[in-house]
């Protein structure tokens, strides 16, 4: 017989802890939900905009009362458990309706604060809590016309905003000179303070009330100075506090909160508690994202997998009130021990605040312009040493391209039919509706369920802004540990590591050993693997082709038309009369319509048929053409001038020099795509500094760059050192390609990489350790022996018997 689960409480944490649950062990459980509201799961960061008119009740809706039928859930809504007895492992609800129990789940939320002033109880003062709420403020604003919010922290102003929509006259009574000072500081607040009174709200700073007035009802607020102001309706936000009251009279152990250890399990061994109702190492919560980790953590306990811990860390808070997009993380205040990089432009109402410490940054706020936030929080995370960022860094990250930043809420501007991804073809209605109806909170459920982003991710700084803008207030996506994909709670790190630690060698060993949640992963962790595993053992794992992107299957880039591209590699650059005669000897056979030079002065043949690939491969092979590797995440070319051999500016041989480097890394597999250039001198004409690995060649020797990156916004490399020799060029950036190699994530370009680990430590392990670099080199060169092999002639040498040569054609 199946155990009995009981969850009391139907909100957010405890309902997704019972989808989790449902994925890792769908019949373990007969489960039964409390709910004190009469509805089913519902989105409650989402009130805001049914207060403003923007929502219904059912668009909130996360899971309906269908879903509960189809998981064979009983949910027993409008009940209030009212007792818990332990010893006979049973719930009471205040109807009298009982429930049996094996294991207990308390998700019992939180309980807005009342302050304890004359005058609270008076109808029309109320809390802005749940549905309740926003109908009693709908229908009070049909009717009256003053509203006072008391408190002017997330809620509150969330609450002035939608009362304004609807037509009252709206003030905010905050007893602080800093408007949310959870989440900011005194200059962004008066940012904030001026562009919410130019849309009509009405605020008194630094204001304490001392009663609420009123005989029938609510009219009046008097303060401790004296003064007082009218009001028809009053709304109560002044913060939350824990809902331990069921709890506390059953016995289980409480302080602020339900007290759990790191796997969400109360003092009772069979009672287990999530979300806002519990502490957690002395701390409570309030954002979605620290809650649904715990909805995971405990689902896979009360799955009796047990492998699961939460620890929490650093929190960042991304929002967006009243349409402005807000970001604060850590210690964004500082003190005497810290220093702040400051950032203001109140024209485009834009400030950024970073605080350092020690050369790391350990807090930050971000008014107006919020893209970089993840990024910032993934550097206090990391314990980045940003010394060698730090003059840029209140710019954002440089090497991410366009997609998403501009100012944060810009996407709202667009049509429902403009193309987010193009990748996949996924329009902005398509997310935002997927959004909205499947009750999507995190990127990678974006990914999952609209493939939006899941591709090349050049568009993912718009669906966060999406994510942001639908979710409202309480958006973020950014948790403590990022895992590798939804398969798996393991992180990229920790994938790696434990392919070293436990010796694996092919896939299903690992998914078995690192107990995968899907049989065969998915598109985002099967091409992760199959890099993890090629650079972890290139000797030994066999690649497979089934988890590589469909470019890397044809060894060929699809087009729009569904036609493919073909880069034969032109070995820096240089090329002679043959290999142009071969070229155009074959583009006519194969009717290519175009035939381009490409920026990284190569020969792209444009507009061939799948089925004409096979066979162009094996004529380029007999012309003595190698693929150009234009569609992996490997070496792409080797750029170079014609440096001293014909330039009168030239100081090195760059040319002679571009081809070694070309003819030691091609073949090789990196984490993304890979592009080096070799500069004959400092005029720089091969753009060595926006490449991944830049030689600049000088009198004295060549001058070694790291972590560029072309595209819509360039990112300059950094200096990494200066050589003497060509020799040591070369083994430098062996070395550094190897490091690369070895520790970035799958998919992370070299600049988020640099970015993440910081230079220093790319300095030490290259530069200043040169035993370590020669090991690193090393083990490059042993992976090429067996990398260097051309995909085009393997593949070639099946159909030579089916095809007449070029040769013979010409």
């Amino acid at each position: 017989m199946r155990e009995k689960l009981v969850l009391i409480g139907n909100g957010m944490a405890g309902v997704r802890t019972l989808e989790e649950l449902l994925k890792l062990a769908p019949e373990k459980y007969d489960i039964t939900v409390f709910g004190e509201e009469p509805y089913g799961n519902y989105n409650r960061i989402m009130l805001s905009p049914v207060l403003a008119g923007e929502k219904t009740i059912d668009e909130i809706m996360i899971n309906d009362l269908q879903w509960y039928q189809d998981n064979n859930i009983t949910l027993l809504s409008g009940k209030k458990v009212t007792t818990i007895d332990r010893l006979n492992r049973v719930v009471i609800a205040d109807d009298g309706t009982t429930e049996k129990y094996d294991r207990l789940l308390l998700a019992t939320g939180s309980r807005p604060f009342m302050l304890p002033i004359a005058g609270a109880d008076l109808p029309g003062v109320i809390s802005f809590r749940d549905i309740a709420d926003v109908d009693t403020m709908l229908e009070t604003a049909k009717t009256h016309k003053k509203a006072v919010v008391i408190g002017g922290g997330l809620l509150g102003l969330e609450a002035a905003n939608g009362l304004m929509i609807q037509g009252m006259d709206v003030s905010v009574v905050h007893i602080s000179d800093v408007l949310m000072n959870q989440q900011l500081d005194k200059p962004a607040s008066d940012l904030m303070l001026d562009e919410l009174r130019g849309k009509g709200l009405k605020f008194l700073m630094e204001h304490q009330t001392e009663a609420i007035i009123g005989r029938d009802r609510v009219e009046k607020l008097r303060f401790k100075d004296g003064s007082e102001i009218e009001a028809d309706l009053v709304v109560m936000a002044v913060g939350i506090r824990p809902n331990i009251e069921l709890a506390s009279s059953a016995g289980i152990h409480c302080d602020r909160g339900i007290v759990v250890d790191d796997t969400m399990q109360t003092f009772d061994p069979r009672i287990y508690a999530v979300g806002e109702c519990v502490q957690h190492r002395s701390q409570t919560f309030g954002l979605v994202a620290p809650l649904f980790e715990q909805a995971k953590v405990c689902s896979n306990h009360l799955a009796q997998m047990g492998i699961a811990r939460y620890i929490s860390s650093v929190t960042s808070t991304k929002l967006k009130v009243t349409g402005i997009d807000l970001f604060s993380a850590g210690d964004f205040l500082g003190d005497d021990d810290t220093e702040d990089l400051v950032f203001k432009d109140a024209a485009r109402k834009v400030y950024k605040k970073l605080v350092i410490k020690e050369n790391q940054l350990v807090g930050a706020v971000l008014y107006g312009d919020t893209v970089d936030g993840a990024w910032y929080f993934q550097l206090m995370r990391d314990g980045t040493d940003i010394s060698d960022i730090r003059e840029n860094m209140l710019f954002g990250q440089h090497h991410l391209g366009d997609s998403g930043h501009g100012p944060s809420n810009s996407v709202d501007g667009l049509a429902d039919d403009a193309e987010i991804c193009g990748c996949n073809g996924v329009c902005k209605g398509d997310i935002v509706q997927a959004i909205s109806k499947h009750g999507l909170f995190t990127l990678d459920e974006v990914k999952a369920h609209t493939k939006a982003s899941a591709s090349c991710g050049s568009c993912t700084g718009l669906v966060e802004q999406l994510l942001a803008s639908t979710l409202g207030s309480d958006f973020n996506d950014t948790p403590s540990k990022k895992p590798l994909c939804a398969c798996t709670d393991l992180s990229h790190a920790e994938v790696k590591a434990a392919i070293i630690d436990k010796s694996l060698k092919t896939i299903p060993d690992l998914m078995s050993a690192l107990e995968w949640k899907t049989a065969d992963g998915c598109h985002s962790c099967r091409p992760a693997l199959n890099y993890y595993m090629l650079s972890s053992w290139p000797n030994e794992y066999q690649d497979d082709p089934q988890s590589r992107f469909i470019n890397e299957r044809v060894h060929a880039n699809i087009q729009k038309d569904g036609t493919y591209s073909v880069v034969p590699r032109i070995w820096g650059g240089v090329t002679n009369p043959r290999e142009l005669r071969a070229i155009a000897d074959i583009s006519e056979k194969y009717n290519v319509p175009t035939v381009k030079i490409t920026g990284g002065q190569r020969i792209d043949l444009l507009g061939i048929k799948k089925e004409d690939l096979p066979k162009m491969w094996a004529d380029l092979s007999e012309a003595g053409f190698v693929s150009g590797h234009a569609y992996g995440k490997s070496l792409r070319t080797v750029k170079t001038c014609v440096g001293s051999e014909w330039c009168r500016f030239g100081t090195q041989d760059s040319t002679g020099l571009g081809i070694k480097a070309e003819k030691m890394t091609w073949g090789s597999w990196t984490p993304h795509k890979f592009k080096i250039a070799v500069s004959g001198c400092p005029r720089n004409c091969a753009e060595a500094t926006i490449k991944d690995f830049g030689i600049v060649c000088v009198d004295s020797g060549y001058e070694l760059h790291v972590g560029g990156n072309g595209g819509i916004k360039v990112r300059a490399t950094d200096f990494l050192t200066k050589v003497a020799t060509e020799e040591e060029a070369l083994e430098y950036c062996a070395a550094f390609m190897q490091l690369y190699r070895e520790e970035a994530h799958y998919l992370e370009r070299t600049a988020p990489w640099i970015e993440r680990v910081g230079l220093k430590h790319v300095t030490s392990a290259v530069v200043d350790d040169e035993m370590n670099r020669k090991r690193l080199a090393e083990r490059f060169h042993d992976s090429q022996k067996n990398a260097q092999v051309d995909p085009w002639a393997e593949q070639a040498a099946k159909y030579k018997e089916n095809y007449i040569p070029i040769k013979q054609v010409v």
